[in-house]
């Protein structure tokens, strides 16, 4: 089992950054892909990024490229999503997810999932 606890959500207006954190306990955290999906009201869950257990980077949305970075620290059983140039239509739910299986993560997402932490950006 892995569990998966994100954090670094919150308001913040058109321009700025935020740094997303996906925290993991449980098993071998180093050995796995994960990912960030969000989830905007009224729409389905979009791929945002993914980093596999040996740091090749995957993104999603031609909206996040170039202001999204993906990285983990697998000292601290952490990966991050570094947001900037944040837009309102960047306003959803973000959640991390986690898998053994690259494609998986970058498809429908892994076995494992946070709760989500809500990131709100003001026009």
């Amino acid at each position: 089992q892995v569990q998966l606890v994100e954090s670094g959500g919150g308001l913040v207006q058109a321009g700025g950054s935020l740094r997303l954190s996906c925290a993991a306990s449980g098993r071998t955290f180093s050995r796995y892909a994960v990912g960030w999906f969000r989830q905007a009201p009224g729409k389905e869950r979009e791929f945002v990024a993914a980093i596999s257990w040996i740091g090749a980077r995957i993104y999603g949305a031609d909206s996040v490229k170039g202001r999204f970075t993906i990285s983990r620290d697998n000292a601290k059983n952490t990966v991050y999503l570094q947001m900037n140039s944040l837009k309102p239509e960047d306003t959803a739910v973000y959640y991390c997810t986690a898998d053994e299986d690259l494609k998986r993560v970058t498809g429908r997402g892994g076995d494992y999932w946070g709760q989500g932490t809500q990131v709100t950006v003001s026009s």
